[in-house]
């Protein structure tokens, strides 16, 4: 919430002119919690901020309905809140001004007590980050919301890049320690990250609330960034276009001296392992100039290129010239022929789950059920499988094996997701990575 304080005062020029002066202070405050299971109804911390109203109108993407919409009215019903809920898509082709006006509309259905027809933007009162909405997100976007933290962690925070380095792979395949059997380890080790990676964040960029301040650490693989998302006639996800630009970056930084050969590879190494883009085969010399020129438009004709000096801390370029920035690449390039698939990422590109067609009809109840039924059934698959190889009995073994495969996360719609094949019900619940986290954290509920 903001308070805006002011002053107006009458004033005389040195000429003689008279005049008035204008002076006033925005008090901004927010909060932010970290709660696992934020619709469960012993956690009353989110009913709390409507009890003065008791009422909400909660705008939610369609999938996050179709998902958690049971827990979501069993949650209000249980606090004796009416619950009101308007449901849209939130992907790229959704955001328009149609899908805006919609909005707006239920709003006024609502009556909702605002200070002009459309309202105006205020920082939400609390926002509630529950991370176990990753459990029904699918595995390409977790990767594409790991690159922002290795954005945070690479310029701002050694301790957490380093447990990003340390647990990588398990924090990908089990959803930051969400999906079913995740260690207490960890769990742990995702709380870590997760909760210093926002806490940094807010560090740096709360005192630059309206982003006037151009030096922005978090702007770390965002200079070049912009033309690698849109170049490919099908995009790249924001995550992966973000990578390249900062695995590009670090060579720089290497080529400068920032940071050390063995710091260079350990951060490639990490993208790599994620299975995050490092480079595109469209990732030339001339894409590089057209970026660099658009940047200084948006920069007050500075490059402000932020680079890890050394991993952990940051500096900003501004005297790189097109000839050390074209060394630089070739260089870069020669390095990606050591990389799997030449640098390039896995599930790269945007899908449905971008643009805002696929939809989840699986609730989230059915997929705890449906969990627990896979690992009795992957379990009688084995025992088929051990019996069948006794007995010589090869169907058994089959079923066995297929029972495994059953169960296999990149199985289905996580990896295909323009196929229509969606039966997986991690399949396509929309958001991006720790973007992911945000939209699913808050759930998008307004009073």
């Amino acid at each position: 919430m903001s308070d805006l304080k002011a002053t107006v005062k009458k004033t005389t020029s040195n000429t003689g002119h008279t005049g008035f002066h204008v002076e006033g202070y925005e008090k901004i405050e927010y909060d932010f919690t970290f709660i696992d299971g934020v619709f469960n109804t012993e956690n009353p911390n989110l009913a709390d901020c409507y009890r003065k109203w008791k009422r909400c109108l909660a705008v939610t993407d369609q999938n996050i309905y179709n998902v958690y919409g049971q827990q979501m009215e069993r949650y209000f019903e249980h606090y004796g809140l009416e619950l009101k809920v308007h449901k849209t898509k939130i992907g790229e082709k959704a955001k328009t001004i149609p899908t805006f006006l919609e909005i707006v509309d239920s709003m006024t259905e609502f009556g909702i007590y605002r200070k002009n027809r459309l309202g105006a933007y205020h920082a939400p009162i609390h926002t509630f980050l529950d991370f176990t909405f990753l459990r029904t997100l699918p595995t390409a976007q977790i990767r594409n919301g790991f690159a922002e933290l290795i954005k945070i962690s690479t310029c701002s925070h050694l301790d957490t890049f380093n447990l990003l380095d340390n647990y990588c792979e398990q924090l990908i395949e089990q959803s930051f320690g969400r999906a079913d059997g995740s260690s207490r380890e960890l769990i742990e080790a995702a709380d870590k990250i997760n909760r210093e990676g926002i806490h940094e964040m807010l560090k740096l960029e709360t005192p630059n609330l309206h982003e006037i301040g151009l030096d922005r650490v978090i702007a770390y693989g965002h200079t070049w960034s912009p033309l690698h998302e849109l170049a490919p006639e099908t995009p790249l996800r924001h995550g992966h276009a973000i990578s390249i630009d900062m695995a590009y970056s670090a060579t720089l930084a290497n080529s400068r001296g920032l940071v050390t050969d063995a710091e260079h590879r350990r951060l490639l190494n990490l993208f790599s392992r994620a299975g995050l883009s490092m480079d595109h085969h469209l990732f030339n010399e001339e894409i590089l100039a057209k970026a660099t020129t658009a940047i200084l438009k948006t920069r007050d004709g500075l490059l402000r290129a932020a680079v890890p000096n050394p991993i952990g801390q940051c500096t900003f370029l501004n005297d790189v010239s097109a000839a050390e920035m074209n060394a630089a690449l070739k260089r870069h390039k020669e390095l990606m022929r050591e990389y799997p698939r030449n640098g390039e990422g896995l599930d790269a590109y945007v899908d449905a789950s971008d643009t805002g067609y696929t939809e989840n009809a699986k609730a989230e109840e059915e997929r705890i059920v449906e969990a627990a039924a896979k690992k009795v059934g992957k379990l009688n698959g084995v025992n088929r499988h051990v019996n069948g190889h006794t007995n010589g009995n090869t169907s058994g073994s089959l079923n066995g094996s297929a029972k495994v495969n059953g169960a296999v996360k990149t199985n289905g719609a996580l990896s295909n997701g323009m196929s229509g094949n969606h039966d997986d019900s991690r399949s396509k619940t929309l958001g991006n990575g720790m973007n992911g986290t945000k939209v699913n954290g808050t759930a998008k509920v307004q009073a």
